[in-house]
């Protein structure tokens, strides 16, 4: 373990807790809005590619943060795709 891959395996960790909030989220919602499955398709992907790309440098703290972006945004991703986009709900 080096100091680069301890930061960014910190980065990584984090962000895979404000995802997995945007998980709760729209589980709670049964939808989303605000954001596009395209961009949650393409930081997946992004995603699925560190997890051959950490090792590669290894870079193993970094791999650990990022099996928990993976998951989180895989999960999130078949959420959007299975409850689809909410429309806004007026209660006036």
């Amino acid at each position: 373990m080096n100091v680069p891959d301890l930061i960014n395996g910190l980065f990584e960790f984090g962000g895979s807790i404000v995802l997995w909030l945007n998980v709760v989220q729209t589980y709670r919602d049964k939808g989303y809005r605000g954001v596009t499955v395209a961009s949650t398709f393409f930081f997946s992907a992004w995603g699925y590619w560190n997890l051959y790309y950490y090792p590669s440098l290894n870079q193993w703290v970094s791999f650990v943060g990022g099996v928990s972006i993976v998951a989180a945004n895989t999960t999130w991703l078949v959420l959007m795709l299975y409850f689809g986009h909410s429309e806004l709900k007026r209660t006036a």
